[in-house]
């Protein structure tokens, strides 16, 4: 079914709940193990259909911000669904308590049930209020960068259309598109400042309530971190100081002489200019876009090219920006329809390429687990689920022609030293988190001032000039992940790390390195992240020296 013909209604929350009751008294009551797994069953699939309904409203109201009746259901949903996971938790809690539960492992796995475990932690009817107030916040962010009207050009610009500016080869282009990009985020700064600030000071609460020290150790448990803890995290940065960042600033000095600056003279708005005859951009329209993205699924695999035929003819993609839309990109389910969906903002810069790869290579993955009985079987924790999008980029190298051209050897090379400097900057990002959440005293001006000693540990090249949003250390703040889903960016960064082993592998025998990502596709989430490597074959990222080969290699294909 198209997207357009999706029918919605607003999920009735209240019958929802009364629904889990009745199947929890089933699981207490149970007799046998058989009725306990109808019992779960008979969940999965009143969540399928609550879950599809919520996606629907989601992606319609990010396609615009300003349809009334969709942000009216996004409001609701944000203040309701907290007081709906009660019902929710007293039936998981039922299951993992029944003396019958092996009835439900036995066909589901025994990781659902440690996953569960976690899930349980991280909710308490006590603090539904706060997690209203929290999504509510979360919301009240979105709304303000999307209402983003910046005159540039002699054009009424949103974020995202601004960004093309950004890598424009007139270095005064550039600064101007910079500053004009600053001027909207200052000219909100207060009103950024106390939106965090108030997250900072609900989730802290929502922790403390439900028996944590702080909102860290919350968040691992809300990112179902069942493999790994904030040590094995910080071992991993701590790596990333050590091994990569001296590569970066080489890079970094590079590129300065590619475009014919020195180093001292490099400013921000100077950083994602890659070449002096400017970045390579996709050839032709976002209609040619998408049929080089068609003809490359088509050819990459049987597997994705009966995926991308049915994602283009069901119309599951809205990736041109325009007024009113949300920013950023992403991939999301309807579970009802088995269908994925892809958001984004084309711009015509090479992220629109990296969109057909990127949250392609989630909704890839999406399909491929389709058909799984269980959701919690289907998807793997979002460090995994990284994996499946920032890989597919590397595996799309064998036709970038067909979207670049002559130019692919610059597109190749820009992919792949984006990729180095960009683990650095997501390091940062979670660094600060876990910074701001262990030391939720901070004050907004605190904590531009940690953003900056950062910005010192791990992009020591970059200088910002008279860029007054980074300068005064709010860099963060235009980072919709920190406000969105805390903890959430490291996921990134050990999916880059695995990406480019995968990349490292198919640079001698594709065919392999392609059999063992689709190995760690298929299994979705049945395994923990840790597992999934162990599958593939493929080095696990906290392991010490994991980094350093990785990046070496890729450093020397860069020379």
């Amino acid at each position: 079914m198209k997207f357009k013909d999706m029918p919605y209604e607003r999920v009735d929350l209240e019958a929802l709940g009364a629904e889990m009751d009745k199947l929890t008294e089933k699981v207490k009551n149970a007799k046998d193990g058989a009725t306990v797994l109808e019992a779960f069953r008979e969940q999965e699939k009143l969540s399928v259909h609550a879950q599809t309904m919520i996606s629907i409203a989601s992606v319609r109201n990010s396609i615009d911000t300003r349809d009334k009746f969709y942000e009216a259901e996004q409001e609701f949903y944000d203040m309701a669904l907290p007081a709906f996971q009660e019902h929710s938790q007293n039936l998981m809690l039922a299951i993992l308590e029944s003396p019958y539960r092996s009835a439900v492992s036995d066909v589901a796995g025994e990781l659902m049930f440690k996953n569960m475990e976690m899930e349980l932690k991280t909710f308490s009817p006590e603090v539904i209020d706060l997690l209203g107030r929290e999504n509510k916040l979360v919301s009240d962010y979105q709304k303000l960068v999307a209402s983003a009207k910046i005159d540039f050009d002699g054009k009424t610009l949103n974020i995202s259309q601004l960004a093309a500016y950004k890598e424009n080869p007139d270095r005064e282009v550039r600064h101007g598109a910079y500053k004009a990009e600053s001027g909207f985020y200052m000219s909100h700064a207060d009103e950024l400042d106390n939106i965090f600030d108030e997250l900072v000071k609900v989730r802290t609460e929502i922790a403390h309530k439900l028996g944590f020290k702080s909102f860290t150790e919350l968040a691992y448990m809300r990112r179902t971190r069942n493999c790994y803890d904030p040590q094995m995290v910080a071992n991993f940065r701590r790596q990333v100081v050590t091994d990569l960042v001296p590569i970066v600033k080489e890079l970094k000095r590079r590129q300065a002489e590619r475009i014919g600056l020195t180093p001292d003279e490099m400013r921000i708005y100077d950083d994602p200019f890659s070449f002096k005859e400017g970045n390579p951009k996709p050839m032709g329209t976002p209609d040619d876009i998408m049929a080089a993205g068609k003809q490359m699924y088509e050819e990459m695999s049987p597997q994705t090219g009966e995926f991308i035929n049915f994602m283009y003819e069901n119309e599951l993609l809205d990736v041109l920006a325009k007024e009113g839309k949300a920013v950023g990109g992403y991939c999301t389910e309807f579970p009802e329809y088995k269908a994925p969906f892809i958001f984004s903002n084309f711009n015509g810069t090479s992220g629109d390429v990296d969109v057909l790869t990127h949250e392609a290579g989630h909704a890839f993955a999406g399909y491929t687990t389709r058909n799984f009985e269980f959701m919690e079987n289907a998807q793997p924790t979002m460090e995994s689920c990284e994996c499946h999008s920032m890989s597919m980029e590397f595996f799309a190298w064998k036709w970038l022609h067909l979207f670049y051209g002559d130019d692919t050897p610059r597109a190749k090379y820009m992919h792949l030293e984006s990729a180095l400097i960009f683990i650095p900057y997501g390091c940062m990002v979670d660094h600060f988190q876990h910074i701001v959440y262990d030391n939720p005293e901070l004050t907004p001006a605190e904590r531009h001032e940690e953003w900056l000693k950062l910005e010192k540990m791990y992009r020591p090249y970059m200088q910002f000039g008279d860029v007054d949003f980074y300068a005064g250390g709010r860099g963060w703040q235009r980072q919709l992940h920190i406000y969105h889903y805390p903890f959430y960016y490291i996921d990134y960064c050990l999916a880059q790390t695995v990406s480019l082993e995968f990349w490292s592998m198919s640079q001698k025998d594709y065919a392999d390195a392609w059999e063992r990502y689709y190995k760690f596709v298929c299994e979705g989430g049945k395994k923990t992240f840790v597992g999934l490597c162990e599958t593939a074959d493929i080095i696990v990222p906290f392991e010490d020296g994991a980094l350093k080969s990785i990046c070496e290699t890729a450093a020397e294909y860069l020379k």
